[in-house]
């Protein structure tokens, strides 16, 4: 496992804190636009990932990237999850991840 770069785990809250660093976050595909896809976050927020392949509708897909802006991400890495995806602990996780255990993860 490479550590020399680690990813922060984010939702879209969180992104702005990190932005022009690397970051991972869930999104759920809304749609895919001509080398992007838009999706909602994990806290129920629309990001843009943007050079991504086109992934299927619905899907869940994480992605680690560079933190573009507010609500987009330049994308590195994109791994399909599949449709069934609990959210909600993920979300957990990045509260946690950026709160009282963020020592723990960056």
């Amino acid at each position: 496992m490479d550590t020399s770069s680690p990813a922060v785990f984010v939702n879209s809250e969180i992104l702005k804190m990190y932005l022009g660093r690397r970051v991972r976050a869930v999104i759920q595909v809304l749609r895919n636009d001509a080398g992007a896809i838009v999706g909602k976050s994990t806290d129920g927020q629309q990001l843009t990932i943007k050079g991504s392949q086109a992934l299927p509708l619905s899907h869940y897909v994480e992605v680690i990237g560079i933190a573009d802006s507010n609500q987009s991400i330049r994308a590195e890495i994109c791994t399909d999850f599949g449709e069934n995806f609990d959210v909600s602990a993920y979300n957990g996780l990045c509260q946690l991840a950026n709160g009282k255990f963020k020592n723990l993860f960056h």
